[in-house]
């Protein structure tokens, strides 16, 4: 087990890569816990929870929305829970993006943890204190900054996922590894088949050295004011692909990172051969990297991206490999590398 900080305005967070949900129960304060799940978790792993009240919800995108966040507060008001309870999100980034909202408003805030069940989850939506729901079509648009007290990275949890969930949590991997380590991009390049089968040591370095770069970012930057912007790579476009198609996250920033990544080489940041080596190890990953959308559909979802200032928005370019720039540029100039790249 590797173990991580965040020391935070909002808290210290301790992540633990390579810890058991099986070990939960050593976590949790003397004071009622409630745990939130959603019903696949549950019906998988039920026989590993602690013997305390759960509270499941739903699957799925969709169920990332207010309601969701009102059934968890009255849920918690009939378990009689008061500002000495604590919440668990045993789940993928949905259950703890949820959770962790829910509890940071329930009775002004309570204290929170995760146990984060899908590669997804593990490198990116657990980590770093982003909790929230999102508006109507619109991705995380209602959301606080606070640090779970612990997040536990079960990484046998991830031999139920489907193939194509490895894949999802592989893009964010590729992302860390683009914006912050060109050696781990090289290692990843070299060992993309043991990632695709979940090789045990393979992942966990993968998942460690990805929360070693987050934690280190959020660690210098919690609200996103500077620093922790560079973790957006590949996410302006690629959100607006997935208000669009619905594809998955990590699909969606796949497609935006070779579009941040063309759009990066056009200014003459990188070459033609590192977006090539790019597209390539995205394919090898079973990642999209196909930019076959309309352009009005693309500028449409991007100008609603939360990292906007009235006409200019911050958009995170690469450098070189391994490193990130993030440069303020108005939506005229987006709009026009989106209308050149875009297809349809």
């Amino acid at each position: 087990m590797q173990t991580f900080h965040v020391n935070a305005q909002t808290g210290l967070s301790s992540i633990h890569v390579g810890e058991s949900l099986k070990n939960l129960e050593a976590y949790l304060p003397s004071t009622r816990t409630i745990i939130v799940t959603d019903e696949n978790i549950k019906r998988l792993y039920k026989h590993d929870f602690p013997d305390v009240p759960i509270i499941s919800i739903g699957t799925g995108e969709g169920i990332k929305t207010l309601a969701t966040v009102e059934k968890i507060l009255q849920d918690l008001l009939k378990y009689d829970c008061d500002r000495s309870s604590f919440i668990v999100g045993i789940g993928g980034g949905i259950v703890t993006d949820i959770t962790g909202f829910a509890a940071s408003i329930f009775l002004r805030g309570v204290n929170f943890g995760f146990v984060s069940t899908s590669l997804l989850s593990q490198v990116d939506a657990s980590v770093g204190g982003k909790n929230g729901v999102n508006l109507t079509s619109y991705k995380n648009m209602i959301g606080v900054f606070n640090q779970p007290e612990f997040v536990i990275c079960d990484i046998e949890l991830l031999n139920t996922l489907p193939k194509t969930e490895i894949s999802n949590g592989l893009a964010e991997i590729v992302k860390h590894a683009l914006i912050c380590d060109s050696n781990m991009l090289t290692f990843l390049e070299r060992n993309k088949q043991k990632a695709l089968d979940l090789d045990t040591k393979t992942i966990f370095k993968l998942v460690a050295d990805s929360v070693k770069i987050k934690s280190q970012v959020v660690q210098q930057d919690e609200k996103e004011a500077g620093e922790r912007r560079k973790l957006n790579f590949g996410h302006t476009i690629g959100h607006a692909i997935e208000k669009i198609e619905r594809a998955g996250h990590g699909r969606a920033v796949s497609m935006g990172m070779m579009a941040a990544a063309l759009f990066s080489q056009q200014q003459k940041m990188i070459t033609a051969n590192d977006v090539n080596r790019i597209k390539n190890l995205l394919h090898d990953l079973h990642l999209p990297t196909d930019l076959s959308y309309a352009a009005q559909d693309i500028i449409s979802g991007a100008k609603k991206d939360k990292k906007k200032q009235g006409q200019n928005l911050f958009y995170v370019f690469l450098e070189q490999i391994g490193k990130a720039r993030v440069e303020k540029i108005s939506f005229e100039r987006m709009d026009a590398f989106i209308r050149q790249t875009f297809t349809m």
